[in-house]
């Protein structure tokens, strides 16, 4: 999302955002040398929550939710939000007040009350000027989210990079997947200017390329050439090997993607998506507990194993993406142990041999 502050010496008030790469900033506006600080610090809040929130229905669309048209429903409650941006301007401009008797309405939306807080806090400014650009700027951020939706990640839209997203732009995907073609062995620096989770749809499949080609030259399963390729260099091994199990499976990269980060967002939320899965895997450590001899050392490494997700709920899909660039470089070590080359090679003929679908 975009941050705002408040500069007291010049009396700026700055956006900034995230690009990949470090972040961007630009004075919006500059506030009359009148302006208590605290009103302008509450200013810069009201604009910072107001971002956090409209981007909240980028990273959680209606779209991964279920059906929209069902009222009440989780799906219903996200697409009403992401429909509040219609509202935004007007609350600014004309934000709901306390009346005489010191009562005020309050929007259910959380858009729209964060817009009516931004409202608010120029309303005790009183600047019209200010107010002209308060608008413009809110349009500007608002406009960065519907490119980012549509898979335009240029300009402040560049800041979705940073974000992990329940939903998947083709867009974006089939721009990775390019890179990835060209590179088999690009690190994260690369995709720097791709949506995390895009990249990550296309990196599992390209995973899945490599870990077959490794496993031929190595003479094992290619679920477990991870594993192989751990006892070479230290790797992450659980998760890639999980999304290597699944798409041996059938399913498709964007299907596995999708639910390990929407995982890892419910997690960062308190929530679990799965509870029979954890129940599942509690029960397994129990078992185990129960079988064996063990020592406090032993027992602290088998509770250790349990995870409510897999992903870094603080950054799931560029933990995931890390994670499977380093397995497509663990399958390269896994394969010069026999060739000295040809790696980058042999899987891009895998890929243009195999139609593995992306979506």
């Amino acid at each position: 999302m975009t941050r705002y502050a408040y500069e007291p010496g010049s009396g700026a008030l700055v956006a900034s955002w995230g690009t990949g790469q470090g972040d961007v900033a630009q004075t919006i506006a500059t506030l009359p040398r009148a302006v208590e600080p605290k009103i302008a610090l509450a200013l810069a809040a009201a604009l910072t929550k107001l971002s956090g929130y409209q981007w909240r229905t980028y990273t959680h669309p209606a779209s991964a939710a279920g059906d929209p048209e069902l009222p009440g429903s989780v799906a219903w409650h996200r697409a009403e939000e992401r429909n509040r941006f219609d509202q935004v301007e007007g609350a600014v401009r004309d934000p709901n007040l306390p009346d005489e008797d010191g009562l005020m309405a309050i929007s259910y939306s959380v858009v729209e009350e964060a817009a009516h807080r931004v409202g608010r806090a120029a309303h005790l400014i009183g600047d019209a000027k200010l107010m002209d650009l308060l608008v413009a700027e809110v349009r500007t951020e608002q406009a960065a989210i519907e490119s980012a939706e549509l898979g335009d990640l240029s300009g402040r839209s560049r800041q979705a990079v940073e974000l992990s997203r329940a939903d998947i732009s083709p867009v974006q995907v089939y721009a990775a997947d390019s890179l990835l073609h060209a590179d088999p062995l690009a690190t994260i620096d690369r995709f720097t200017d791709i949506d995390p989770a895009a990249a990550a749809v296309a990196a599992a499949r390209w995973l899945h390329l490599a870990a077959q080609v490794a496993a031929e030259a190595a003479d094992v399963h290619p679920v477990h050439v991870v594993v192989e390729a751990d006892n070479l260099e230290a790797l992450q091994v659980e998760t890639p090997t999980l999304v290597l199990e699944r798409l041996s499976a059938g399913e498709s990269p964007t299907g596995v993607v999708v639910d390990l980060i929407a995982d890892a967002l419910a997690a960062a939320e308190g929530r679990v998506r799965d509870p029979a899965r954890i129940v599942e895997a509690a029960e397994a450590i129990e078992r185990r507990m129960r079988g064996e001899e063990l020592d406090e050392e032993g027992l602290t490494a088998l509770t250790d194993e349990f995870r409510i997700s897999h992903l870094d709920p603080a950054r799931p899909a560029i933990d995931l993406l890390e994670d499977l660039l380093a397995a497509i470089h663990g399958c390269r070590l896994l394969y010069c142990e026999t060739y000295e080359s040809g790696f980058e090679d042999a899987v891009r003929a895998a890929g243009d041999d195999q139609s593995t679908p992306l979506l």
